[in-house]
Protein backbone atom coordinates (compact mmCIF):
# COMPACT_ATOMS: atom_id res chain seq x y z
CA UNK A 1 0.00 0.00 0.00
CA UNK A 2 3.35 2.17 0.10
CA UNK A 3 2.50 4.08 -3.49
CA UNK A 4 -1.53 4.14 -2.43
CA UNK A 5 -0.31 6.13 0.83
CA UNK A 6 2.31 8.53 -0.58
CA UNK A 7 -0.45 9.75 -3.14
CA UNK A 8 -2.69 11.28 -0.32
CA UNK A 9 -1.08 14.62 -0.52
CA UNK A 10 -2.13 18.13 -0.76
CA UNK A 11 -1.79 17.89 -4.59
CA UNK A 12 -4.46 15.06 -5.11
CA UNK A 13 -8.01 14.77 -5.43
CA UNK A 14 -9.94 14.74 -2.23
CA UNK A 15 -13.31 14.32 -1.31
CA UNK A 16 -13.56 18.59 -1.82
CA UNK A 17 -11.86 18.44 -5.15
CA UNK A 18 -13.02 15.86 -7.77
CA UNK A 19 -10.07 17.06 -9.97
CA UNK A 20 -8.43 19.80 -12.13
CA UNK A 21 -11.01 22.01 -13.13
CA UNK A 22 -13.74 20.70 -11.19
CA UNK A 23 -14.11 17.63 -13.36
CA UNK A 24 -13.97 13.82 -11.43
CA UNK A 25 -10.69 12.98 -11.39
CA UNK A 26 -11.44 9.23 -13.47
CA UNK A 27 -12.02 11.26 -16.52
CA UNK A 28 -8.28 12.32 -16.56
CA UNK A 29 -7.39 8.79 -15.71
CA UNK A 30 -9.35 8.14 -18.87
CA UNK A 31 -7.06 10.78 -21.05
CA UNK A 32 -4.13 9.16 -19.69
CA UNK A 33 -5.01 5.77 -20.22
CA UNK A 34 -5.87 7.12 -23.91
CA UNK A 35 -2.04 8.46 -24.43
CA UNK A 36 -0.73 5.15 -22.76
CA UNK A 37 -2.07 3.00 -24.76
CA UNK A 38 -0.94 4.72 -27.83
CA UNK A 39 2.41 4.67 -27.00
CA UNK A 40 2.56 1.32 -25.40
CA UNK A 41 0.39 -0.49 -28.25
CA UNK A 42 1.48 1.41 -30.82
CA UNK A 43 5.35 0.42 -29.90
CA UNK A 44 4.67 -3.13 -29.85
CA UNK A 45 1.93 -4.07 -32.92
CA UNK A 46 1.43 -0.87 -34.51
CA UNK A 47 4.79 0.02 -36.14
CA UNK A 48 5.82 -3.85 -36.19
CA UNK A 49 4.53 -4.38 -39.79
CA UNK A 50 6.13 -1.13 -41.04
CA UNK A 51 9.44 -2.31 -40.01
CA UNK A 52 8.80 -5.99 -41.19
CA UNK A 53 10.59 -5.83 -44.98
CA UNK A 54 13.04 -3.27 -44.68
CA UNK A 55 14.84 -5.23 -41.50
CA UNK A 56 14.22 -8.21 -42.84
CA UNK A 57 15.55 -7.80 -46.39
CA UNK A 58 18.44 -6.01 -44.94
CA UNK A 59 19.15 -8.68 -42.58
CA UNK A 60 17.86 -11.37 -44.68
CA UNK A 61 15.86 -12.70 -42.00
CA UNK A 62 12.75 -15.29 -43.14
CA UNK A 63 9.08 -13.68 -41.98
CA UNK A 64 8.64 -15.82 -38.96
CA UNK A 65 12.02 -15.50 -37.51
CA UNK A 66 10.98 -11.68 -37.24
CA UNK A 67 7.68 -12.31 -36.48
CA UNK A 68 9.04 -14.89 -33.49
CA UNK A 69 9.89 -11.60 -31.09
CA UNK A 70 6.25 -10.55 -30.79
CA UNK A 71 5.57 -14.23 -29.94
CA UNK A 72 8.37 -14.01 -27.61
CA UNK A 73 6.84 -11.24 -26.17
CA UNK A 74 3.39 -12.19 -25.41
CA UNK A 75 4.87 -14.99 -23.93
CA UNK A 76 6.88 -13.01 -21.51
CA UNK A 77 3.46 -10.82 -20.93
CA UNK A 78 1.44 -13.68 -20.26
CA UNK A 79 3.47 -14.36 -17.03
CA UNK A 80 4.48 -10.83 -16.06
CA UNK A 81 0.67 -9.90 -16.27
CA UNK A 82 0.15 -12.30 -12.95
CA UNK A 83 2.75 -10.01 -10.97
CA UNK A 84 1.50 -6.57 -12.74
CA UNK A 85 -2.03 -7.00 -11.98
CA UNK A 86 -1.71 -8.29 -8.37
CA UNK A 87 0.55 -4.97 -8.19
CA UNK A 88 -1.81 -2.48 -9.47
CA UNK A 89 -4.27 -3.91 -7.25
CA UNK A 90 -1.97 -3.35 -4.24
CA UNK A 91 -0.63 0.08 -4.76
CA UNK A 92 -1.76 1.60 -8.17
CA UNK A 93 0.27 2.56 -11.62
CA UNK A 94 2.53 5.69 -10.98
CA UNK A 95 5.68 4.18 -10.04
CA UNK A 96 5.09 1.00 -12.22
CA UNK A 97 4.51 3.36 -15.73
CA UNK A 98 7.47 5.95 -14.72
CA UNK A 99 9.81 2.58 -14.87
CA UNK A 100 7.82 1.18 -17.56
CA UNK A 101 8.57 4.28 -19.85
CA UNK A 102 12.59 4.68 -19.35
CA UNK A 103 12.63 0.68 -20.23
CA UNK A 104 10.28 1.23 -22.76
CA UNK A 105 12.41 3.92 -24.72
CA UNK A 106 15.67 2.12 -23.91
CA UNK A 107 14.24 -0.69 -25.85
CA UNK A 108 13.20 1.20 -28.89
CA UNK A 109 16.50 2.97 -29.14
CA UNK A 110 18.01 -0.21 -28.95
CA UNK A 111 16.56 -1.65 -31.46
CA UNK A 112 18.50 0.83 -33.92
CA UNK A 113 21.56 -1.09 -33.52
CA UNK A 114 20.22 -4.78 -34.41
CA UNK A 115 22.49 -7.25 -36.14
CA UNK A 116 21.55 -10.22 -35.21
CA UNK A 117 18.37 -12.29 -34.52
CA UNK A 118 19.18 -13.08 -31.05
CA UNK A 119 19.33 -8.90 -30.62
CA UNK A 120 16.14 -8.22 -31.71
CA UNK A 121 14.69 -11.08 -29.97
CA UNK A 122 15.52 -9.81 -26.60
CA UNK A 123 14.95 -6.57 -27.37
CA UNK A 124 11.89 -6.70 -28.84
CA UNK A 125 10.56 -9.79 -27.32
CA UNK A 126 11.59 -9.63 -23.88
CA UNK A 127 13.35 -5.71 -23.28
CA UNK A 128 10.25 -3.62 -24.96
CA UNK A 129 7.56 -6.07 -24.10
CA UNK A 130 8.45 -5.63 -20.62
CA UNK A 131 8.31 -1.74 -20.69
CA UNK A 132 5.20 -1.58 -22.23
CA UNK A 133 3.29 -4.35 -20.49
CA UNK A 134 4.25 -1.60 -17.19
CA UNK A 135 2.71 1.31 -19.22
CA UNK A 136 -0.14 -0.45 -21.08
CA UNK A 137 -3.59 -2.21 -21.29
CA UNK A 138 -3.26 -4.27 -18.24
CA UNK A 139 -2.26 -1.30 -16.36
CA UNK A 140 -4.79 1.52 -16.97
CA UNK A 141 -7.47 -0.73 -18.09
CA UNK A 142 -7.62 -2.57 -14.52
CA UNK A 143 -7.69 1.27 -13.08
CA UNK A 144 -10.05 2.54 -15.13
CA UNK A 145 -12.37 -0.26 -13.80
CA UNK A 146 -12.10 0.41 -10.55
CA UNK A 147 -12.65 4.34 -10.68
CA UNK A 148 -16.56 3.54 -12.99
CA UNK A 149 -18.78 1.15 -12.53
CA UNK A 150 -22.04 2.87 -14.19
CA UNK A 151 -20.09 4.19 -16.87
CA UNK A 152 -17.35 1.75 -17.50
CA UNK A 153 -18.34 1.19 -20.91
CA UNK A 154 -17.97 4.65 -22.17
CA UNK A 155 -14.91 5.18 -20.08
CA UNK A 156 -13.36 1.96 -21.16
CA UNK A 157 -14.18 2.85 -24.58
CA UNK A 158 -12.88 6.57 -24.79
CA UNK A 159 -9.60 5.64 -22.79
CA UNK A 160 -9.47 2.58 -25.92
CA UNK A 161 -9.38 4.95 -28.87
CA UNK A 162 -5.91 5.01 -28.24
CA UNK A 163 -5.07 2.05 -29.01
CA UNK A 164 -6.65 2.85 -31.98
CA UNK A 165 -5.55 5.87 -32.79
CA UNK A 166 -2.13 4.36 -32.90
CA UNK A 167 -2.56 2.98 -36.28
CA UNK A 168 -3.76 6.50 -37.13
CA UNK A 169 -0.91 7.85 -36.15
CA UNK A 170 1.85 5.84 -35.29
CA UNK A 171 1.81 3.39 -38.07
CA UNK A 172 1.88 6.35 -40.97
CA UNK A 173 4.80 8.30 -38.66
CA UNK A 174 7.04 4.98 -38.56
CA UNK A 175 6.04 3.95 -42.57
CA UNK A 176 7.11 8.41 -43.16
CA UNK A 177 10.47 7.99 -40.66
CA UNK A 178 11.56 4.39 -42.37
CA UNK A 179 11.35 6.66 -45.86
CA UNK A 180 12.85 9.36 -44.73
CA UNK A 181 15.74 8.67 -42.54
CA UNK A 182 15.68 4.93 -42.86
CA UNK A 183 15.24 2.11 -40.19
CA UNK A 184 17.47 2.25 -37.70
CA UNK A 185 16.97 6.19 -37.23
CA UNK A 186 13.35 6.31 -36.74
CA UNK A 187 13.65 3.50 -33.84
CA UNK A 188 15.55 6.17 -32.43
CA UNK A 189 13.07 8.90 -33.11
CA UNK A 190 10.29 6.61 -31.72
CA UNK A 191 12.11 5.38 -28.54
CA UNK A 192 12.75 9.92 -27.36
CA UNK A 193 8.88 10.30 -28.63
CA UNK A 194 7.58 7.82 -26.08
CA UNK A 195 9.79 8.81 -23.26
CA UNK A 196 8.76 12.31 -23.17
CA UNK A 197 4.89 11.41 -23.64
CA UNK A 198 4.70 8.84 -20.92
CA UNK A 199 6.97 9.98 -17.95
CA UNK A 200 4.71 13.12 -17.67
CA UNK A 201 1.49 11.10 -18.20
CA UNK A 202 2.14 8.78 -15.26
CA UNK A 203 2.31 11.30 -13.02
CA UNK A 204 -1.93 11.13 -13.37
CA UNK A 205 -2.46 7.35 -12.39
CA UNK A 206 -3.71 6.59 -9.38
CA UNK A 207 -5.07 3.25 -7.66
CA UNK A 208 -8.63 3.42 -6.65
CA UNK A 209 -11.22 6.80 -5.84
CA UNK A 210 -11.80 5.58 -2.65
CA UNK A 211 -8.17 6.57 -1.36
CA UNK A 212 -8.84 9.86 -2.29
CA UNK A 213 -12.21 10.43 -0.54
CA UNK A 214 -13.95 9.68 -3.93
CA UNK A 215 -16.76 7.71 -5.28
CA UNK A 216 -16.94 5.84 -8.60
CA UNK A 217 -18.22 7.81 -11.00
CA UNK A 218 -17.79 10.70 -9.71
CA UNK A 219 -20.94 10.31 -7.30
CA UNK A 220 -21.19 12.94 -4.89
CA UNK A 221 -21.39 11.96 -0.84
CA UNK A 222 -25.05 13.13 -0.99
CA UNK A 223 -25.78 11.11 -3.58
CA UNK A 224 -23.89 7.82 -2.28
CA UNK A 225 -26.20 8.53 0.82
CA UNK A 226 -28.82 8.83 -1.14
CA UNK A 227 -28.48 5.34 -2.40
CA UNK A 228 -26.66 6.62 -5.74
CA UNK A 229 -23.68 4.17 -5.09
CA UNK A 230 -25.27 1.04 -4.78
CA UNK A 231 -24.58 -0.47 -7.84
CA UNK A 232 -20.41 0.27 -7.17
CA UNK A 233 -20.71 -0.88 -3.86
CA UNK A 234 -22.53 -4.14 -4.73
CA UNK A 235 -20.15 -4.22 -7.64
CA UNK A 236 -17.04 -4.53 -4.53
CA UNK A 237 -18.83 -6.30 -2.26
CA UNK A 238 -19.07 -9.29 -4.63
CA UNK A 239 -15.97 -9.31 -6.31
CA UNK A 240 -14.17 -12.42 -6.13
CA UNK A 241 -10.85 -12.94 -5.49
CA UNK A 242 -8.21 -14.65 -8.13
CA UNK A 243 -8.85 -18.09 -6.58
CA UNK A 244 -12.54 -17.98 -6.86
CA UNK A 245 -12.08 -16.94 -10.02
CA UNK A 246 -10.55 -19.82 -10.94
CA UNK A 247 -13.11 -22.08 -9.76
CA UNK A 248 -15.83 -20.55 -12.30
CA UNK A 249 -16.51 -21.96 -15.40
CA UNK A 250 -17.22 -18.82 -16.80
CA UNK A 251 -13.85 -17.48 -16.29
CA UNK A 252 -12.63 -20.12 -19.14
CA UNK A 253 -15.37 -19.80 -21.34
CA UNK A 254 -14.47 -15.67 -20.77
CA UNK A 255 -10.86 -16.21 -21.56
CA UNK A 256 -10.85 -18.41 -24.57
CA UNK A 257 -13.73 -16.54 -26.25
CA UNK A 258 -11.73 -13.12 -26.63
CA UNK A 259 -8.76 -14.70 -27.19
CA UNK A 260 -9.78 -16.48 -30.14
CA UNK A 261 -12.30 -13.50 -30.98
CA UNK A 262 -9.44 -11.14 -30.79
CA UNK A 263 -6.70 -13.35 -32.95
CA UNK A 264 -7.36 -11.07 -36.14
CA UNK A 265 -6.33 -7.82 -34.15
CA UNK A 266 -2.08 -9.13 -34.26
CA UNK A 267 -2.05 -11.41 -37.19
CA UNK A 268 -3.52 -8.36 -39.12
CA UNK A 269 -1.67 -5.80 -37.71
CA UNK A 270 1.79 -7.63 -38.39
CA UNK A 271 0.71 -9.24 -41.49
CA UNK A 272 -1.43 -7.18 -42.83
CA UNK A 273 0.77 -4.59 -45.23
CA UNK A 274 3.06 -7.40 -46.59
CA UNK A 275 -0.10 -9.57 -47.16
CA UNK A 276 -1.14 -6.04 -49.34
CA UNK A 277 2.53 -5.72 -51.26
CA UNK A 278 2.26 -8.85 -52.03
CA UNK A 279 -0.99 -8.87 -53.71
CA UNK A 280 0.52 -6.25 -55.98
CA UNK A 281 -0.46 -2.96 -53.50
CA UNK A 282 2.06 -0.24 -52.98
CA UNK A 283 3.77 0.06 -49.21
CA UNK A 284 2.07 3.58 -49.21
CA UNK A 285 -1.30 1.60 -49.85
CA UNK A 286 -0.39 -1.16 -47.55
CA UNK A 287 0.61 1.06 -45.00
CA UNK A 288 -2.92 3.36 -45.14
CA UNK A 289 -5.29 -0.63 -44.65
CA UNK A 290 -3.36 -0.11 -41.27
CA UNK A 291 -5.07 3.74 -41.10
CA UNK A 292 -8.34 2.50 -42.78
CA UNK A 293 -8.84 -0.56 -40.43
CA UNK A 294 -7.80 1.93 -37.20
CA UNK A 295 -10.21 5.27 -37.84
CA UNK A 296 -13.51 2.88 -37.27
CA UNK A 297 -11.93 1.13 -34.73
CA UNK A 298 -11.37 4.61 -32.78
CA UNK A 299 -14.42 6.28 -33.33
CA UNK A 300 -16.92 3.79 -32.97
CA UNK A 301 -15.06 2.67 -29.38
CA UNK A 302 -17.30 5.58 -27.44
CA UNK A 303 -20.59 4.04 -29.40
CA UNK A 304 -19.55 0.83 -28.37
CA UNK A 305 -19.29 1.89 -24.67
CA UNK A 306 -22.61 4.10 -24.79
CA UNK A 307 -24.55 0.70 -25.60
CA UNK A 308 -22.35 -1.26 -23.59
CA UNK A 309 -23.71 0.68 -20.65
CA UNK A 310 -27.27 0.34 -22.00
CA UNK A 311 -27.33 -4.04 -23.06
CA UNK A 312 -26.01 -6.57 -21.59
CA UNK A 313 -22.07 -6.58 -22.98
CA UNK A 314 -22.11 -10.26 -23.58
CA UNK A 315 -24.87 -9.85 -26.03
CA UNK A 316 -22.04 -6.80 -27.92
CA UNK A 317 -19.74 -9.03 -27.82
CA UNK A 318 -21.55 -11.84 -29.93
CA UNK A 319 -22.23 -9.12 -32.73
CA UNK A 320 -18.37 -7.69 -32.16
CA UNK A 321 -17.23 -11.23 -32.89
CA UNK A 322 -19.70 -11.73 -36.27
CA UNK A 323 -18.37 -8.83 -37.50
CA UNK A 324 -15.02 -9.70 -36.89
CA UNK A 325 -15.47 -12.81 -39.07
CA UNK A 326 -17.71 -11.38 -41.98
CA UNK A 327 -15.05 -8.97 -42.47
CA UNK A 328 -12.39 -11.64 -42.55
CA UNK A 329 -14.14 -13.53 -45.23
CA UNK A 330 -14.77 -10.17 -47.46
CA UNK A 331 -10.94 -8.88 -46.91
CA UNK A 332 -9.61 -12.26 -48.48
CA UNK A 333 -11.95 -12.68 -51.32
CA UNK A 334 -11.80 -8.61 -51.94
CA UNK A 335 -8.28 -8.43 -52.04
CA UNK A 336 -8.20 -11.39 -54.15
CA UNK A 337 -10.47 -9.88 -56.72
CA UNK A 338 -8.37 -6.70 -56.62
CA UNK A 339 -11.91 -4.54 -55.76
CA UNK A 340 -10.34 -1.62 -54.32
CA UNK A 341 -13.49 -0.03 -53.24
CA UNK A 342 -14.63 -3.32 -51.70
CA UNK A 343 -10.82 -3.61 -50.27
CA UNK A 344 -11.37 -0.26 -48.42
CA UNK A 345 -14.68 -0.96 -46.93
CA UNK A 346 -13.61 -4.75 -45.42
CA UNK A 347 -11.13 -3.50 -43.68
CA UNK A 348 -13.47 -0.24 -42.48
CA UNK A 349 -15.56 -3.10 -41.35
CA UNK A 350 -13.30 -5.11 -39.31
CA UNK A 351 -12.40 -1.45 -37.75
CA UNK A 352 -15.93 -1.38 -36.69
CA UNK A 353 -15.55 -5.14 -35.15
CA UNK A 354 -12.19 -4.09 -33.19
CA UNK A 355 -13.73 -1.35 -31.93
CA UNK A 356 -15.81 -2.79 -29.50
CA UNK A 357 -13.35 -5.36 -28.43
CA UNK A 358 -11.30 -3.65 -25.49
CA UNK A 359 -14.37 -2.30 -23.85
CA UNK A 360 -16.54 -5.47 -24.10
CA UNK A 361 -13.70 -6.73 -22.33
CA UNK A 362 -13.27 -5.15 -20.14
CA UNK A 363 -17.01 -4.39 -19.34
CA UNK A 364 -17.02 -8.37 -19.24
CA UNK A 365 -14.62 -9.28 -16.94
CA UNK A 366 -15.27 -6.38 -14.27
CA UNK A 367 -19.14 -7.23 -14.41
CA UNK A 368 -18.51 -10.81 -14.02
CA UNK A 369 -15.86 -10.61 -11.05
CA UNK A 370 -16.03 -7.05 -9.70
CA UNK A 371 -13.34 -4.32 -9.19
CA UNK A 372 -12.11 -4.98 -5.88
CA UNK A 373 -9.43 -8.23 -7.30
CA UNK A 374 -9.76 -7.28 -10.64
CA UNK A 375 -5.79 -7.02 -11.60
CA UNK A 376 -5.14 -10.73 -9.97
CA UNK A 377 -8.11 -11.60 -11.95
CA UNK A 378 -7.37 -10.33 -15.32
CA UNK A 379 -3.84 -11.32 -15.41
CA UNK A 380 -4.78 -14.99 -14.45
CA UNK A 381 -6.35 -15.67 -17.61
CA UNK A 382 -3.88 -13.68 -19.32
CA UNK A 383 -1.61 -17.07 -20.26
CA UNK A 384 -3.95 -18.65 -22.58
CA UNK A 385 -5.15 -15.72 -24.11
CA UNK A 386 -1.79 -13.88 -24.70
CA UNK A 387 -0.51 -17.51 -25.93
CA UNK A 388 -3.23 -17.46 -28.64
CA UNK A 389 -2.80 -13.72 -29.42
CA UNK A 390 1.14 -14.42 -30.33
CA UNK A 391 0.52 -17.53 -32.15
CA UNK A 392 -1.50 -16.24 -34.80
CA UNK A 393 0.97 -13.84 -36.15
CA UNK A 394 3.60 -16.13 -35.96
CA UNK A 395 1.62 -18.96 -37.14
CA UNK A 396 0.53 -16.84 -40.12
CA UNK A 397 3.87 -15.79 -41.06
CA UNK A 398 4.78 -19.49 -40.75
CA UNK A 399 1.94 -20.28 -43.35
CA UNK A 400 2.82 -18.03 -45.62
CA UNK A 401 6.63 -19.26 -45.83
CA UNK A 402 5.00 -22.30 -46.42
CA UNK A 403 1.99 -21.72 -48.90
CA UNK A 404 2.99 -18.70 -50.22
CA UNK A 405 0.07 -16.75 -49.19
CA UNK A 406 -2.03 -15.58 -46.32
CA UNK A 407 -5.90 -16.65 -47.45
CA UNK A 408 -5.68 -19.72 -45.35
CA UNK A 409 -4.63 -18.26 -42.29
CA UNK A 410 -7.68 -15.27 -42.54
CA UNK A 411 -10.55 -17.60 -43.03
CA UNK A 412 -8.99 -19.81 -40.45
CA UNK A 413 -9.18 -16.87 -38.06
CA UNK A 414 -12.23 -15.58 -38.97
CA UNK A 415 -13.95 -19.36 -37.77
CA UNK A 416 -12.33 -18.52 -34.68
CA UNK A 417 -14.36 -15.49 -34.33
CA UNK A 418 -17.17 -17.95 -34.67
CA UNK A 419 -16.15 -20.39 -32.33
CA UNK A 420 -15.80 -17.30 -29.75
CA UNK A 421 -19.88 -16.08 -30.16
CA UNK A 422 -20.61 -19.84 -29.24
CA UNK A 423 -18.26 -19.84 -26.19
CA UNK A 424 -18.96 -16.32 -25.17
CA UNK A 425 -23.00 -17.30 -25.33
CA UNK A 426 -22.26 -20.39 -22.74
CA UNK A 427 -20.99 -17.66 -19.78
CA UNK A 428 -23.02 -16.29 -17.00
CA UNK A 429 -21.92 -14.22 -14.49
CA UNK A 430 -21.12 -16.10 -10.73
CA UNK A 431 -21.95 -15.74 -7.86
CA UNK A 432 -20.40 -16.26 -4.26
CA UNK A 433 -23.36 -17.50 -1.78
CA UNK A 434 -21.03 -15.99 0.93
CA UNK A 435 -21.73 -12.15 -0.35
CA UNK A 436 -24.98 -12.37 -2.03
CA UNK A 437 -27.04 -11.22 1.41
CA UNK A 438 -24.24 -8.45 1.99
CA UNK A 439 -25.00 -7.55 -2.10
CA UNK A 440 -28.35 -7.26 -1.16
CA UNK A 441 -27.94 -4.77 1.83
CA UNK A 442 -25.80 -2.84 -0.62
CA UNK A 443 -28.68 -2.81 -3.45
CA UNK A 444 -26.80 -5.70 -5.57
Amino acid sequence: MAEAATERTASEPTAQATGLRGIYFGWWLVGAAFVAQLISVGAQNYVFGAFQRPMTDELGWARWEFVLARFIGMALFAFTGLVIGSYVDRNGGRRLMRIGALILGVALFSQSFVQELWQWWLLNGVILTSGAAMTGNLVVNVTIAKWFVESRGRASGVAAMGVSFAGISITPLAALLIDTVGWRDAWRWLALGAVLVLLPVSSLMRRRPEDHGLHPDGKTPEEVAAGGGARAAADFATSMTRAEALRARSFYLIVVAFGLGGLSIGMILINAIPYMEDAGYSSTTAALMITVVSIPAMLTKPVWGYFIDRIDAKQMSVVGFVVTAISLVMIVFTVRAGADLLVYTSFFLLGVGWGGFIPLQEVVWAGFFGRRYLGAVRSAGMPFALFLSASAPLLTALYFDRVGNYDGAFLAVAFLALVAVVLISMAHKPSRPDTEPEAAAAGG
